[in-house]
């Protein structure tokens, strides 16, 4: 198949078209765990909050492990729609969705290991414990969907249809607070009602994807004409290097974060919910700043697969101006107004005074931080994971010497430097490796 003459024209409106529907995506995801909270907070007792509340911290920390699926699926299937082969971005997703269904039926056949595990690491009471394992047992069987979903969703950004992933987290979303309060709340069923409730959501939204790829996952199978040409080694080896890479990536970047709770933690249970305070703020930059990093994720993919090094350089500058000018207004919006956000997250008047104490580093973190998520957007587009891998281990290793260095000297004031210095470095150690992306399309 012959490269595209053409990739579009690259505009500030494509890039808004791509950018907007994703960041309203993802302020609808933070409603589904208020909707449940709420639905089993009105039964009056507290277990019931506590086991939703565990329960969706062990299957979010296992899903969270195949969110590389949606990044690598992006980038490849970009790619393939850059040079025009609809087939073989069908058969990219056919191969994720493979992967999704595989790992996805190992965590319900594995359950039981699994439970138990995650309650040895977080050990609750006998009545929280039965609750949650009520709730776990219905939700793991999900699992293939949620997984499953992470492919669709790489698919929908890879080709543009944000908008179509912002109308599939409604749907989602919208039947499983439906069917929460009527499940959980009018019926009486409480936790294993709300875990009914998103066990239904988690696969109406799989299908919904699966109605909305039909036409190309349809090509793919005609075009192959066997599964054994569908799932060759040499295309399963490619997906599973690309994923491996992203994976190794992401479980560092958890790690370094994960640290930090637990060194602000030996700061005292003050400090320690400060600290849990503020990275909501982080969080919010994520989601906000995400929609440009998929822009350049989609953008930067079509532009390698067309095999046109000016459109890469095209497309990683526009998505970027426009990543820096959401950092800015983040900043600007958390330098003026992070008190205000403080006092909605908490109202311990201890949390509010010490988190005002560190609040001016959240003026900072999205200019720091908006470097290392455009970056890995253009990369991810690029399918640079291996240079993704590298660099991520290189600035792990700049974040542990300063987490060893700098608290000791500054508390938790150099707690939040280390944390920075990880995120400038992020964004360094990438650019370097940047005329490697525009290189890809050569």
């Amino acid at each position: 198949m012959t490269a595209r003459a053409d990739v579009g024209p690259l505009t500030n409106r494509r890039v808004l078209n791509i950018a907007v529907p994703i960041v309203l995506s993802n302020a609808t995801i933070p409603l589904l765990g208020l909707v449940d909270t709420a639905v089993v907070g009105r039964l009056g007792e507290a277990a019931p909050i506590g086991a939703v509340g565990l329960g969706a911290v062990v299957l979010t920390s296992i899903y969270w492990i195949f969110g590389f699926l949606r990044m690598g699926t992006t980038g490849l299937i970009a790619q393939s729609h850059g040079t025009g082969d609809d087939a073989e971005s069908g058969a990219h997703l056919l191969r994720a969705l493979f992967i999704a269904f595989v790992a996805g039926l190992s965590f319900v056949i594995l359950q039981l290991p699994i439970f138990w595990a995650a309650f040895q690491l977080a050990p609750a009471s006998d009545a929280v414990e039965t609750l949650a394992r009520d709730y776990l047992g219905i939700r793991i069987w999900g699992a293939p969907a949620t997984i499953g979903l992470y492919a669709v969703t790489g698919w929908l950004i890879a080709i543009e249809r944000t908008r179509a992933v912002l109308i599939l987290q409604l749907w989602q979303n919208g039947i499983n607070v439906i069917l929460s309060i009527w499940l959980g709340l009018q019926l009486g069923f409480g936790v294993t009602g709300v875990a009914w409730a998103t066990l239904i959501a988690e696969w109406s939204g799989l299908l919904f994807g699966l109605w909305l790829a039909r036409h190309v996952l349809r090509a793919a199978i005609v075009a192959a004409r066997s599964m054994a040409v569908l799932f060759a080694r040499d295309k399963l080896n490619r997906l599973m290097r690309v994923n491996g890479d992203i994976m190794i990536r992401s479980v560092l970047l958890q790690v370094s974060f994960t640290s930090f709770l637990f060194l602000g933690a030996a700061q005292g249970d003050v400090t320690l919910a400060a600290n849990q305070v503020l990275l909501q703020f982080l969080a919010i930059t994520a989601y906000s700043l995400d929609g440009f990093a998929f822009a350049a994720e989609s953008l930067v993919g079509q532009a390698v697969g067309a095999k046109r090094p000016q459109a890469v350089r095209r497309a990683s500058i526009l998505t970027s101006q426009w990543g820096v000018v959401g950092a800015v207004a983040l900043g600007l919006v958390f330098w003026f107004g992070g008190g205000a956000i403080i006092d909605m997250l908490t109202t311990s008047p201890e949390v509010r005074a010490e988190a005002r104490v560190y609040l001016g580093w959240m003026g900072f973190a999205p200019l720091i931080g908006v470097a290392s998520w455009m970056l890995d957007g253009i990369f991810i587009g690029a399918t640079l994971t291996r240079d993704m891998r590298i660099a991520m281990l290189q600035s792990a290793l700049v974040y542990l010497v300063a987490v060893l260095m700098l608290p000791p000297l500054f508390g938790n004031h150099g707690l939040w430097m280390a944390l920075m210095l990880l995120n400038a470095a992020r964004g360094l150690t990438m650019w370097l490796r940047y005329p490697k992306a525009e290189a890809a399309a050569a």
